[in-house]
């Protein structure tokens, strides 16, 4: 809800409540994926990526993507909630918790984003949509897949709650499985799940109260959702608009991450700035590389950056509830996160920022007038599977001790 006149807006370093978890702050590092989970497996270098944005002053850093279901994986080097993690993340959330943040674990699964070459598996969609990393076409969802997958949404929570996690971020955005189904242009069904908005909006719905009814207030739950696809024919920002009002009526979400955008369809919608289609493409098998050569520059187009570009789109839904929402995409200063405070909202997501300075929010808070050094060319996105990181980032070895 907006804040009424004369109201003061939060100040962005004094603690935030999400559901029955304090932040000590209200900037929270956005979900980027590590590429540090080799054959799923939890390293020590994933808890280090994230125990270096907790000592650089974030209110709480998000692990993605820890995916549900072992066909959800956008690779086979992800962790999936079936499998044993042999104690590692209770040790990224203490480590985390012992810098004085908390931590949320990402969880959803990919639908026809995931790599079914890679996973062995089929990819999952609302109907018979083409899974282009896997070079294929998904299975789509029976009855029985759709139960067992939000069954899988609930062992993940179950899951995060059991390792320490102090919230988890529901994936509903960027056409991953879910975002499909909401999406009139991926979901062609005929039954219960097609259709109407109330008939595509019903698998995230019935996620959202599967987990609460299990979970209760037991752990936060957050849920990231499209406003819009960036396609012809997707998911807009009035039917956003509802669903959110829906999430919000049934009780399920503690707070909403708006975000825009298509992995499968139209990835540089999310991020805006550079398009660097080489650098991604030379990080493919050489026949997804040869692919890409003539569909990469329909896919990976260029869109314009500005600071706190989702703003205007985001505010329509903070204007229409009452949930706690956090403002993501282009926050990379005390002028765009007071906006967003002074409009509303009661979180600021940072992502490419904080690859860039993992303690930016130490930064800003001693200096106001401290801006990210992030230039937006989205090189980043090439190293996702090697580790991802900013490619501009010079590496400092740490001083010998005397």
């Amino acid at each position: 809800m907006t804040l009424a006149p004369g109201t003061p807006a939060p100040d962005v370093f004094s603690p935030g409540k999400i559901g029955g978890v304090t932040l000590r702050n209200r900037i929270v590092k956005a979900a980027t994926f590590e590429g540090r989970c080799p054959n799923g497996r939890v390293t020590d270098e994933l808890i280090e990526f994230h125990a270096e944005y907790a000592r650089g002053g974030v209110g709480m850093t998000t692990v993605a993507y820890l995916a549900t279901s072992p066909e959800g994986r956008t690779d086979r080097h992800q962790y999936h909630w079936g499998m044993d993690d042999g104690g590692q993340l209770r040790k990224l959330t203490d480590a985390v918790h012992s810098e004085g943040a908390a931590i949320s674990a990402q969880v959803g699964h990919a639908g026809a984003v995931a790599n079914s070459a890679s996973n062995g598996l089929p990819a999952m969609g609302p109907s018979r949509i083409p899974a282009p990393t896997g070079m294929s076409l998904t299975k789509a969802c029976t009855e029985a897949d759709i139960d067992r997958i939000i069954g899988d949404h609930v062992r993940a929570a179950r899951g995060a709650h059991n390792a320490g996690f102090d919230a988890i971020e529901v994936h509903f955005g960027h056409n991953y499985l879910v975002s499909e189904f909401l999406s009139p242009k991926l979901n062609r069904r005929k039954d219960a799940y097609g259709g109407s908005l109330e008939n595509r909006a019903r698998f995230a719905r019935r996620i959202g109260r599967a987990i609460r009814d299990e979970m209760g207030d037991k752990i936060a739950v957050t849920m990231k959702l499209n406003m819009d696809d960036g396609v012809p024919g997707g998911f807009w920002i009035d039917e956003a608009v509802q669903v959110a009002k829906w999430i919000e009526q049934d009780g399920s979400a503690d707070a909403l991450v708006m975000t825009v955008g298509s992995s499968l369809l139209n990835p540089i919608y999310l991020f805006k700035g550079g398009a660097p289609l080489e650098d991604f493409a030379a990080t493919q098998p050489s026949v997804i590389k040869m692919g890409m050569k003539i569909v990469g520059p329909k896919m990976f187009k260029e869109y314009p950056y500005t600071d706190a570009y989702m703003f205007d789109d985001a505010r329509q839904i903070r204007d229409a509830i009452d949930l706690p929402m956090m403002l993501l995409g282009g926050i990379v200063d005390r002028p765009s996160i007071d906006k967003a405070m002074g409009a509303g909202f009661d979180f600021v997501a940072m992502g490419r920022g904080l690859l860039r300075e993992p303690d930016l929010p130490l930064k800003l808070q001693a200096d106001e007038r401290r801006r990210s050094l992030c230039v937006h060319c989205n090189k980043c996105m090439a190293t996702i599977y090697s580790g991802s990181r900013c490619v501009l980032r010079e590496y400092v070895p740490p001083i010998p001790a005397r």
